[in-house]
C-alpha cells in the first residue's frame, strides 16, 4: 500500500539531518543501506494474529554516498508491507484499518517537520 498523500517522495534533504528527524519519529535503518540507498522502517506487530507489518520509507542518494552525514538523499513514497516468513514482504495486501490510520497519522506528522525543515 502506498502513501502518497503525504508528498513525501520527491524531497531532497541532506542525510545527516534526515537521520535525525527519522531518529525523531522512530524510524530504523539498521542493516537496510548500501552506499546508494537506505529503507527505513517502522515495525507493527498485531499480537492477536502474530502478523507482522512494515511501514517503509526508501531513499536514494542523489550527491554523495548513504552514511556520509553531507550526502544528498532523494526520498521515495512511503509503503506497508505485511512479512510473510522466510519469503519476505508484500505489498499489496489487504491492511488492518488500526495500522494504516496509525502509518497515516506517523507521515502525517513526518511530512510537516520534514515541511519546517530546511531540506538541502
Amino acid at each position: 500500500m502506498k502513501f502518497e498523500q503525504f508528498h513525501i517522495e520527491g524531497k531532497e534533504i541532506r542525510f545527516g539531518l534526515l537521520e535525525t528527524i527519522m531518529d525523531h519519529h522512530h524510524f530504523i535503518r539498521e542493516g537496510a543501506w548500501d552506499y546508494e540507498r537506505a529503507t527505513y522502517d517502522m515495525k507493527y506487530e498485531k499480537q492477536s494474529t502474530g502478523e507482522t507489518f512494515y511501514l517503509r520509507l526508501p531513499v536514494y542518494a542523489i550527491e554523495g554516498q548513504i552514511e556520509d552525514r553531507h550526502a544528498v538523499v532523494k526520498m521515495l513514497t512511503p509503503i506497508l508491507g505485511k512479512h510473510y516468513y522466510p519469503h519476505g514482504v508484500e505489498y499489496d495486501e489487504v491492511f488492518p484499518e488500526e495500522i494504516v490510520r496509525d502509518c497515516e497519522r506517523r507521515l502525517k506528522a513526518l511530512a510537516e517537520t520534514l515541511e519546517v525543515k530546511p531540506l538541502a
